[in-house]
């Protein structure tokens, strides 16, 4: 397919994992894509750029403009995990994370918006996590920065659709990537976590990269121009299935 064949994206978190999958499926697609990430990486075809979604990101959303001749689509995949309960997390984490999950959404999209008000596929699509509408054991602080990011995502749909901008979410369940490798890295017995993770999918697998990024493409693309305020979920059928006669 080359849906995407004149268009521009910007990838946030684009230098591992989820993004750098949406990344490279965007290009191969025919988007010219910029990656924005603390950590860009290195090669390929896309524009890399050093970004952090903790500061203002106007003069780079500029710069991606002025190197790429425009801006059409923005995928927020940038985000920090947080372990525990409500209890257990302290202030300092909160402000951590919301500010990164958050803010940093929000950050992105108001730098963007300019832009993307001159595009005639202009589309926004953040990545969340089932647990934004799945109450999840020892995720507190990073199910409410996922909810909010949802909440968020529909207010913009509405706030949006008139300047012909669609706003949507992708909502995985547990993705194989680096990040979660870490946090298996942590656990008394990662093999037995992992087929712990793989089980809560009804599928009994863990979701890939590569899925998450098919889905957040469907969404950006241009083919996709009726829909707008949607979560689609990722996530091996955990939040539709009830296995259990």
């Amino acid at each position: 397919m080359r849906d995407f064949d004149g268009l521009v994206a910007a990838v946030t978190g684009g230098g591992s994992g989820i993004g750098a999958a949406v990344a490279d499926l965007l290009a191969e697609r025919g988007a010219r894509v910029a990656v924005l990430d603390r950590e860009p990486g290195s090669g390929g075809p896309h524009l890399r750029l050093p970004a952090d979604v903790t500061a203002p990101l106007e003069a780079i959303m500029t710069r991606v403009v002025s190197m790429l001749d425009g801006l059409d689509v923005l995928v927020n995949c940038a985000a920090i995990s947080a372990v525990g309960t409500v209890e257990s997390n302290p202030d300092d984490e909160w402000h951590r994370c919301l500010d990164v999950n958050v803010v940093g959404v929000a950050r992105a999209c108001r730098a963007a918006l300019p832009h993307l008000r001159r595009s005639t596929s202009g589309a926004i699509v953040s990545v969340t996590s089932i647990a934004a509408t799945a109450g999840l054991v020892d995720r507190a602080v990073y199910s409410a920065t996922k909810g909010a990011v949802h909440a968020l995502s529909l207010a913009m749909a509405a706030d949006l659709v008139r300047d012909g901008i669609r706003v949507c979410t992708v909502a995985p369940g547990t993705v194989d990537t680096p990040w979660v490798a870490r946090l298996l890295a942590g656990a008394e017995d990662p093999v037995a976590e992992k087929r712990r993770l793989a089980a809560r999918q009804p599928t009994g697998r863990l979701v890939t990269a590569a899925q998450v990024a098919q889905a957040v493409a469907f969404l950006a693309s241009p083919l996709s121009g009726a829909t707008t305020g949607t979560a689609l979920a990722v996530d091996g059928g955990m939040s539709g299935l009830r296995l259990v006669h």
